[in-house]
């Protein structure tokens, strides 16, 4: 099978076919790029496999693209990297690699290109192409990589056991591509992972943390997370979302599965969104359910809490998974914290001030809020669901129209601590605070707009409550 039509679309692959004619060293192109032309996928990553110095290759590469094109060179992985337009191309040079038992680092030499697709993690990703003179564009596919693709099979191209010895993350890359392509893992290949889970206890956090965020970025993330609980990796990685696995009864009142319907609810938020930290606020949206839940033989199970515990677990999770503890931790966390509050509303009668504080609290991430409640529709019902729908429909514009009228978004009271200290002739103290507080709660309440001329008016009047005098 010859895609020599294909590979001229992209003319660095020519210049890297004539760089290496000239070092008379044999280049392939291998691995994901190779397996996305066949699936028609978009590829920005191009892998590059020289018999012989993938640097030297790279930096002949560079002098014919021109002065101004750099080489990245990683001397202790023997690679190179060169970025031309949107395209990263990696050079390498062919190898063979392996890992101890104890060890997470590979010993690595030279090799031919057998070595280095016996090497690669599964059959899909161990097919290359020549871009060599006479077998320019042939597919060599010792692994039946094409057929694994028809078959849609994810598959190890050496006995598995020793794939996943060699790179214990291996396992979660099987999980990764299923769920990223819609693929089945072939049973002898799933089998090894559920008998060699625990190795993945070697491998770093980031590694971990990095193929997880891309099974939580694929089309149905569940499908991942449910081959990851039957593999027996999630309890190892995320034991807190195990603990969300499971139905308890008592006098015949049970609760819902609440793993299951963390799936449902990340599955439907995914329906909309690509945001992958919208993505995980759905992942954690119940995760203290299993700290919070309680048995009233009056009113059955109750989770009283559950959001503001699991505000406080979002930091304690992103700390020990090594994701960032900046603004998206931070995001995730006031997601958690509030996904209640739209639903609560719209079971009541809205109030404006109710609206007024939830748009207080949520600011600008609003939107992505009300994406997640949407999304923690879950019932079986459908007559319930449309009916939720209804109401949200009815919360949204309401939150929409006082936005526009009173402004409320990243909102701040116009009367500062320094003009109630100022109007008084105060130092601070706790008054000035009272007097402060006083105001928010009136502007939210909608006893006064967010207006200098009103709030002061009232600040005045609640500091002579206090029998504070106005300075001349």
């Amino acid at each position: 099978m010859n895609f020599k039509e294909q590979l001229i679309q992209y003319p660095i692959l020519e210049i890297v076919a004539k760089a290496a004619a000239e070092l008379g060293v044999e280049a392939y192109v291998i691995g994901g790029f190779v397996r996305d032309l066949i699936l028609k996928r978009n590829s920005k990553d191009i892998d590059i496999v020289s018999i012989g110095s993938g640097i030297e290759l790279a930096e002949s590469v560079a002098s014919q693209l021109g002065p101004d094109v750099f080489v990245s060179i990683y001397k202790t992985f023997g690679t190179a990297q060169i970025r031309q337009g949107d395209l990263e191309i990696e050079f390498v040079g062919a190898r063979k690699e392996s890992y101890r038992a104890d060890s997470r680092k590979p010993a690595v030499e030279d090799g031919t290109l057998s070595d280095d697709q016996n090497r690669r993690d599964f059959t899909i990703n161990a097919m290359g192409i020549s871009l060599n003179k006479g077998t320019f564009g042939e597919l060599v596919d010792p692994f039946e990589g094409m057929r694994d693709i028809k078959r849609k099979i994810i598959r190890t191209p050496l006995e598995p056991e020793i794939t996943f010895s060699d790179d214990p993350l291996r396992m979660m890359r099987a999980i990764r591509f299923a769920s990223q392509l819609n693929f089945d893992i072939e049973p002898n290949t799933f089998d090894a992972i559920i008998k060699m889970k625990d190795r993945i206890e070697i491998v770093s956090m980031e590694r971990i943390s990095d193929e997880l965020n891309k099974i939580i970025l694929s089309p149905t993330p569940s499908y991942g997370f449910k081959l990851l609980y039957h593999a027996g990796i999630l309890q190892i990685i995320f034991p807190e979302m195990i603990e969300l696995l499971g139905v308890q009864t008592i006098d015949g009142k049970g609760h819902k599965d609440n793993f299951y319907h963390t799936l449902q609810v990340l599955d439907n938020v995914s329906q909309n969104t690509d945001d992958l930290w919208l993505r995980w606020a759905a992942i954690l949206h119940d995760i203290a359910k299993p700290a919070t839940k309680k048995f009233d033989k009056r009113v059955g199970w109750s989770f009283h809490n559950h959001e503001e515990v699991g505000a406080r677990m979002v930091p304690v999770i992103f700390r020990r998974m090594k994701l960032p503890l900046n603004e998206k931790m931070r995001f995730v966390k006031k997601l958690v914290r509030l996904h209640l509050r739209p639903i609560v509303l719209s079971k009541e009668e809205i109030t404006d001030s109710a609206m007024r504080r939830l748009l207080v609290e949520a600011g600008e991430d609003i939107e992505a809020l009300m994406k997640l409640c949407r999304a923690d529709i879950t019932s079986k019902n459908p007559d319930k669901v449309k009916r939720f729908l209804q109401n949200f429909d009815l919360v949204e514009q309401k939150l929409k129209d006082l936005e526009e009228r009173d402004k409320l978004r990243n909102f701040q009271p116009v009367i500062t601590g320094e003009m109630i200290m100022q109007a008084f002739g105060l130092k601070p103290a706790k008054e000035v605070g009272i007097i402060k507080e006083v105001i928010r709660e009136a502007i939210l309440e909608g006893i006064i707009p967010n207006e200098f001329d009103p709030a002061y008016a009232y600040m005045v009047q609640e500091g002579e409550k206090m029998g504070l005098t106005l300075q001349s």
